[in-house]
């Protein structure tokens, strides 16, 4: 399957030191047309188990809800999954925010053009204009930006979508905080401008001696700050799948 690149050998030198972080959607999902219907790539939940055997964190840190994650990756053993960027770890501090959120939807749904898919996670909602290219992101930032004017509720840009969600400090970025404390080794891979904070984190550790490579998966859509911003990048899914597979053979091979 190739050489593993140069910027991966220190989690193959020591991997029971070393962390994964792995977004989801876009990463080890292909991007689908209706989000309901996202499933891994072939071979996923199979892949994640081997890594987690061998590798001290294997995480996959997603917006989408744990629940949901769970569903579709059926609970690889030793794989932490966290779910909403985390908000849904906050407790007391996120729980007044879900009627909140829960008016947006019924807002949202009441007032959505056709074409315009509002998704639900309970902590965050998500505006999709896939099926709408030309009108739809118009509406979703005009809405976006009266309920944030209204609520306080903070907008995050995705793929040909807007996401909602509580001005809580929580975001990929705290989540790997809180993960990989005494890593040696920590790797991100994402897709999306979410991505980013994560990113931010792991140049912090290099900034303290800590080896750390973030990959960019790209296609056609991609945000360019997202490769600006990796160490490496690999072409959609598919070249991310093939390079955590290079991953677990390299880790396994070295014992």
């Amino acid at each position: 399957m190739g050489a593993l690149p140069e910027i991966l050998l220190p989690f193959v030198a020591d991997p029971r030191h070393s962390a994964l972080c792995l977004d989801f959607d876009g990463t080890l999902s292909p991007i689908v047309s209706d989000p309901v219907g996202a499933r891994p790539w072939p071979g996923v939940p199979d892949l994640l188990t081997r890594l987690a055997a061998r590798f001290a964190l294997v995480a996959v840190i997603s917006g989408r809800p744990a629940d949901f994650l769970h569903e579709v990756l059926g609970s690889p053993p030793g794989v932490t999954l966290v779910g909403l960027y985390g908000l849904g770890q906050v407790g007391p501090d996120a729980r007044p925010w879900e009627p909140v959120i829960a008016g947006v939807v019924d807002r949202a749904r009441a007032e959505a053009p056709s074409g315009i898919y509002v998704e639900p996670k309970g902590l965050t909602v998500t505006l999709h204009w896939r099926h709408a290219p030309e009108t739809g992101g118009a509406w979703a930032q005009a809405f976006a930006a009266q309920e944030e004017a209204g609520h306080g509720l903070q907008v995050h840009p995705g793929r040909m979508s807007l996401e909602l969600r509580p001005p809580l400090d929580v975001d990929k970025g705290t989540v790997v905080r809180s993960l990989v404390e005494g890593m040696r080794a920590v790797a991100v891979f994402g897709d999306d401008l979410g991505d980013l904070p994560a990113f931010d984190a792991v140049a912090e550790l290099a900034a303290r001696g800590v080896a750390v490579a973030r990959v960019a998966v790209i296609d056609a859509e991609s945000d360019e700050l997202v490769a600006a911003r990796s160490d490496l990048v690999v072409e959609g899914p598919a070249g991310a799948v093939a390079l955590l597979e290079r991953l677990a053979q390299a880790a396994a091979i070295s014992g």
